[in-house]
């Protein structure tokens, strides 16, 4: 049991926690949540020891096994399967130890060593790590890649997957989804649930907590507020605590509006002054309830457009990929004003190519693509926080969009982001990354867009602007498309879902939960060996869809070698056309030089994309070995 008594927090001269209380009982799943800067990041600091209460206690840390995910992590060598492992303090210790021994050829002293690590399941390690990495999204051969390789946001992803397998008694998670796309997220709240030690996770994504979580903490006004259940309890609760304290606080300022009344009418009277001067006791002692402020300080819509067309964008028959490489094929759509999509589909099938297609950063492979004439298009991704220019303010990044526009009207327009006063004229760069995405947005919802593109806008949001966020989408008359993590982001602002999936984008013709359950049901089917040996004991129906998931997994992947093979085919009969007039002798005149060469670079080019289709192949072939092989188990 983890106990904080009387705990006062402060950051500088910022006071965070006042007289803070809190226990926490062994395997309780808790969220945190609170405003960007109210505390959460420094509380989790302080149960780790990085942080010292200024006042108060904490009882029950001694001897817990913790483990925390990292928000940064530095460029290394280590192949990212093993730098997960080594998360692992006493395994790492252990291999090194053995690798040590075994170079100096001391096998004798080695017994013992691989008795330890038979005991704590040590040669497994790198089956889990591949594992955490599959289901956090990451690629079949991604184990074997060093950590270098990877951008920011899979690093992060690195560092959770490493938080993850750290046996420990209590797992703190820091917006643990925040770089995760739909199909990670569930994966990670399966995981989540099966985790038998104690949980506190700092998270802004409901459908996440409610999945997960069976108690709420909330910072809020230095208080540390305790709520029993998920986040959809906590906000029923929340709502009716507010609606008793406002009621208090009216029939509180009614006693006192009468007790000014009776002191001012009756305090310099002597058979009254008595009185007066119990009245005047009575409002001193007088607790005085705050007002409700549940207003957030986030305020903003998506102004009608100017100008529109119908429709805005459309594609017809397109292909769209990189260089020559189509990942997405035969692909329509209509973007016509009220249009709300929503895109699913697993990490890589090719979601934000087609983001990044229909506004023009990617060409088109094949096919066409035809904008209106007035189509104006907003665009969002994690790239444009990279964009914003650290050394300008948020008012100089909106009047660069509009020199004309008046300076109070865009300071007036910014307030409603929350940047006001000095945050509005300030340097961006020491900005939160919460405070940047809202900059971001806000010079999109700026720029009146009548098609927006919004690619995981919710990292780094906090529940309140989430929440005006969804607000002001459901009342923009524009075409929305848009890729989100946020469940309940989606479930509240598109209307129509796509699926994208083995190399086509379809219509999604069930709902959001139906989703789900077919992503949860193909975790299940990808259990290792080991454990599904466990499950020797379920129903006949379990393993009946068990049996289907496979299936279901099996199918795309034939489809994939299928087209694979097929282009292969193509590949081929072009290189030996090619090969045929490059066995012209008078191909190689001098008159000719520029088309030889030319002949040349397309051999070349032919060939590369023959070896990587051939490897392609290779790996979907033992992929649906794999699969297969589960299935025989």
């Amino acid at each position: 049991m983890i106990i904080l008594r009387d705990i006062e927090l402060r950051r500088g001269a910022k006071l965070l926690l006042q007289d803070a209380q809190l226990t926490i009982q062994p395997g309780q799943n808790l969220a945190l949540i609170g405003a960007n800067g109210s505390g959460k990041s420094s509380l989790f600091a302080l149960l780790l020891g990085e942080l010292g209460a200024d006042t108060g206690e904490i009882e029950g840390m001694n001897n817990l096994r913790l483990s925390h995910m990292a928000q940064e992590v530095h460029a290394t060598a280590l192949p990212a399967g093993e730098y997960v492992w080594r998360g692992d303090e006493q395994l790492s210790r252990l291999m090194d130890r053995l690798a040590a021994l075994e170079e100096q050829g001391d096998y004798e002293l080695t017994a013992p060593i691989h008795t330890e690590l038979e005991s704590i399941d040590g040669y497994s390690a790198a089956r889990k790590a591949e594992v955490l990495l599959q289901g956090l999204g990451f690629g079949e051969n991604a184990a074997n890649r060093p950590v270098s390789d990877f951008s920011g946001g899979w690093r992060i992803r690195l560092n959770l997957a490493r938080a993850l397998m750290t046996p420990s008694d209590m797992l703190l998670l820091d917006e643990p989804t925040n770089h995760l796309d739909l199909d990670a997220t569930l994966w990670l709240q399966q995981w989540l649930q099966q985790y038998p030690g104690t949980l506190l996770m700092i998270s802004h994504d409901r459908d996440f907590i409610d999945g997960t979580c069976e108690r709420i903490l909330h910072i809020e006004r230095q208080q540390l507020g305790s709520y029993k259940g998920n986040y959809s309890q906590f906000e029923a609760q929340r709502a009716e605590r507010l609606a008793n304290q406002q009621a208090t606080f009216e029939k509180q300022q009614r006693r006192i509006s009468e007790i000014d009344d009776f002191v001012r009418r009756f305090r310099y009277k002597a058979t009254k002054a008595k009185q007066a001067q119990s009245r005047l006791k009575e409002l001193e002692r007088m607790q005085t309830v705050a007002p409700a402020h549940i207003d957030s300080p986030f305020d903003f819509s998506f102004l009608p457009p100017e100008k529109s067309s119908d429709p805005l964008l459309r594609l017809d028959k397109a292909a769209l990929g990189y260089a020559d490489q189509a990942i997405l094929n035969g692909v329509d759509m209509q973007l016509r004003p009220g249009s709300r999509y929503g895109l699913l589909g697993r990490n890589g099938a090719g979601k934000s190519t087609l983001l990044k297609s229909l506004v023009g950063q990617l060409p088109l492979v094949g096919g066409q693509i035809s904008a209106g004439e007035h189509c104006n298009i907003g665009y969002f991704d994690q790239q444009q926080l990279e964009a914003l220019d650290m050394e300008a303010s948020p008012l100089l990044h909106i009047q660069r969009l509009s020199p004309e526009a008046r300076e109070q009207e865009v300071l007036n327009f910014l307030g409603g982001f929350d940047f006001r006063g000095d945050a509005a004229s300030s340097p961006v760069a020491p900005f939160s990354g919460g405070e940047k995405a809202r900059l971001a947005l806000a010079m999109v919802v700026w720029q009146k867009p009548n098609l927006l593109v919004l690619d995981e806008p919710t990292n780094h949001l906090d529940l309140e602007m989430r929440h005006a966020m969804e607000v002001a989408l459901q009342a923009f008359e524009g075409a929305l498309i848009l890729v989100s993590h946020d469940r309940h982001m989606l479930r509240n602002t598109v209307e129509e879902l796509l699926l994208v999936h083995d190399g086509q984008v379809e219509e999604y013709k069930q709902d959001l939960e139906g989703y789900e359950k077919w992503i949860l049901s193909s975790f299940r089917a990808d259990k290792p060996a080991e454990q599904a040996s466990e499950a020797g004991d379920s129903s006949r129906k379990e393993k009946r869809q068990q049996a289907a998931a496979q299936r279901e997994r099996i199918r795309p992947l034939k489809k994939q070698l299928d087209k694979t093979e097929a282009e292969m085919t193509k590949i081929e009969n072009s290189l030996a056309a090619l090969q045929e007039r490059l066995g012209d002798a008078d191909i190689y005149s001098e008159a000719r030089k520029n088309e030889l060469a030319e002949l040349l670079k397309q051999e070349g080019e032919f060939k590369s994309r023959a070896d990587a289709l051939e490897e392609t192949w290779l790996e979907l072939q033992e992929e649906i070995e794999q699969v297969q092989a589960l299935a025989v188990d």
